[in-house]
C-alpha cells in the first residue's frame, strides 16, 4: 500500500535538513516530493544528499504547469513565487497536502482548497510517532532559528510545552 503523500516547498526541506531532521522525517509513514525544477532551483546545489534520504522529484504534467502559470499569473501582487506556484500546482495534481512554511504560499493553498501543513506539524508528527526526543526537537529549532528560519517562536514554546507533559 503507498503512502500518504506530501509535497513540499524548499523552506521545509531547508528547515528540517538544518534541524538534522532528515532520518526521522523520512522513517515517518509518508512520502515526501517536490517539484523537479524547484529541487534544480532551490535545493540541489547546498542539498543533494536529500534525493538518496528520500525526497521524490515530479514533473509537472502540461495542464499542472498552466496551472501553476496561472497561479503565479494571480498573485504577483502577493509576490508568492513561481516555484511555490509548482509546489502548489502539483500538489493539487496528486491530490495530496502541501507542506510550507511560507505565509502567502499557505493562504493560497487555502484559497485553493488544498491542505497545507508546516514544519511544526512535521516535527509534531516525528514526536509522536517516537522518532525523536522534546531534546531533538529543541535542539533542531534552535538549529532553524539560528539559520534564519521564521518559524513562531510562541508556537514552538507551546508545542515543546506539550512534548514534556
Amino acid at each position: 500500500m503507498r503512502k500518504k503523500l506530501l509535497i513540499s516547498d524548499a523552506n521545509i526541506i531547508i528547515d528540517i535538513i538544518v534541524g538534522e531532521l532528515q532520518d526521522a522525517m523520512f522513517a515517518l509513514d509518508y512520502d515526501f516530493g517536490t517539484p523537479d525544477i524547484l529541487y534544480a532551483e532551490e535545493l540541489e546545489e547546498q542539498h543533494p544528499e536529500i534525493i538518496d534520504a528520500g525526497l521524490a522529484l515530479f514533473e509537472l504534467n502540461p495542464d499542472t504547469i498552466n496551472n501553476a502559470n496561472t497561479l503565479y499569473q494571480q498573485n504577483i501582487i502577493t509576490k508568492v513565487s513561481v516555484n511555490d506556484c509548482m509546489a502548489l500546482a502539483l500538489a493539487q495534481q496528486e491530490n495530496c497536502t502541501l507542506l510550507t512554511g511560507d505565509a502567502k504560499l499557505k493562504k493560497l493553498a487555502i484559497i485553493e482548497n488544498v491542505p497545507v501543513r508546516g514544519t511544526l506539524w512535521i516535527v509534531d508528527e516525528m514526536f509522536t510517532g517516537k522518532l525523536i526526543s522534546v531534546k531533538n526537537a529543541e535542539d533542531a529549532y534552535q538549529k532553524m532559528l539560528n539559520d534564519g528560519s521564521r518559524l513562531p517562536i510562541e508556537e514552538i514554546k507551546k508545542q515543546i510545552n506539550k512534548f514534556n507533559k
